[in-house]
């Protein structure tokens, strides 16, 4: 029974020590940019040991994607927290839309998820990051509003990757100063825009 009680603490200091890892990293990441921030800071900030870092992660880009992994998850349960008890398909993917607007504007969010994101790690590794989360979310919502007659059939993949396209260049826009509530408009109305035709 000891041996297990000290496996499972083994364990949680771990996966504490990772999180310490990422916190650190995420901070260090929109204070400075992924480009100026070196492993020894990152280490210090965390308060562990340069042989932890590199137990958890090969490298900083492992590490930032971690960070990017982290707060796509993040913004991910937001929209299916709030759009939970939503009562239309069409009510669920603006609401979604609002919520996707409001995690964004989480201090340093948009630059992580939609500027240094891509830059770090590629377009085709945010892109598969992004299936698994926000992009998920969303064409879930298309497909089940389409499901019910509720908007036009259309080409389910490309839909989402414009909707998305259209959800993270409101969020570069309104992260610059933009006015939010005028963005959160305009989405609202191109998804009312996809109401089918009777």
């Amino acid at each position: 029974m000891q041996h297990n009680s000290t496996r499972r603490s083994n364990r949680e200091r771990s996966e504490e020590t990772r999180e310490k890892l990422i916190e650190a990293a995420r901070r260090l990441f929109v204070e400075k940019s992924y480009a100026e921030t070196g492993t020894p800071e990152i280490v210090r900030a965390a308060g562990v040991t340069r042989g932890a870092l590199y137990h958890h992660f090969a490298d900083k880009q492992a590490l930032m994607t971690a960070v990017i992994e982290r707060e796509a998850t993040i913004v991910a349960h937001s929209i299916e927290r709030h759009t939970l008890d939503t009562t239309s398909p069409t009510a669920a993917l603006i609401e979604g839309g609002q919520v996707y607007l409001k995690a964004m504007s989480e201090p340093g969010r948009t630059r992580l998820l939609l500027l240094d994101g891509p830059a770090v790690l590629g377009r085709a590794r945010m892109d598969e990051i992004e299936s698994r989360h926000g992009n998920r979310t969303l064409r879930e919502g298309l497909d089940a509003a389409m499901q019910v007659g509720a908007i036009r059939p259309l080409p389910l993949d490309a839909l989402t990757g414009l909707l998305a396209a259209a959800f993270d260049r409101a969020a570069l826009s309104i992260e610059a100063g933009g006015d939010s509530k005028a963005h959160g408009q305009a989405l609202a109305a191109l998804i009312e825009g996809l109401a089918a035709r009777a």
